[in-house]
């Protein structure tokens, strides 16, 4: 299910996505499996004309309740770090983190780099999801660390079976946009 969001902010976004993020050919994905177009959405989400307008998509969307944003890195960096970043120059104080893959067993340890306190209520996110697999391992990392995951967010949901996967965990999701939106077949799986 993507975000409902403004026409003239879904349109800007989409057409950013199309022009820089998007690319067409023969891409073999994550899972193994080949596409006919591949999406790197960090060419969106990292380019000055796009962040605002990134961040103010995601922010449109959250929970007041909310009060921290992260997710694995390196595909939730860039739009976690941005929304709290726009979201501060507005007064609202969100913090922000990184999932890391694996546990640090140095320094601090742990798995979540960045500003996350037991008891936080969570944004998820990350840049583009097929499965949902990164969006879950997330959350669960983040419950570990005794937060509390309220809502799963990605700028583009190229699978369609991120919001299954988030329901079996309880958690809403939200797209901002999605594989039809950008005239794809949904290729999760």
């Amino acid at each position: 299910m993507s975000a409902t969001l403004p026409a003239t902010q879904f349109e800007a976004l989409r057409d950013h996505l199309l022009t820089h993020s998007v690319k067409r050919g023969d891409f073999v994905l994550k899972s193994g499996r080949r596409s006919s177009w591949f999406i790197d959405s960090k060419q969106t989400v990292c380019r000055p004309e796009a962040m605002v307008l990134v961040a103010d998509a995601i922010l449109s969307i959250l929970p007041d309740d909310v009060i921290a944003i992260g997710g694995l890195t390196m595909g939730a960096d860039p739009v976690a770090f941005i929304t709290a970043g726009v979201a501060a120059g507005r007064g609202r104080m969100l913090k922000a983190f990184s999932v890391r893959k694996e546990v640090k067993d140095h320094g601090g340890g742990g798995r979540i780099a960045g500003a996350l306190d037991p008891g936080d209520r969570v944004v998820v996110t990350e840049d583009t999801v097929t499965r949902g697999t990164s969006l879950i391992e997330a959350a669960r990392a983040v419950r570990e660390a005794g937060a509390e995951p309220v809502l799963l967010v990605a700028v583009v949901d190229r699978g369609g079976t991120a919001a299954a996967m988030a329901a079996a965990e309880g958690i809403p999701f939200r797209a901002l946009l999605t594989a039809p939106d950008l005239g794809f077949d949904y290729e999760g799986g």
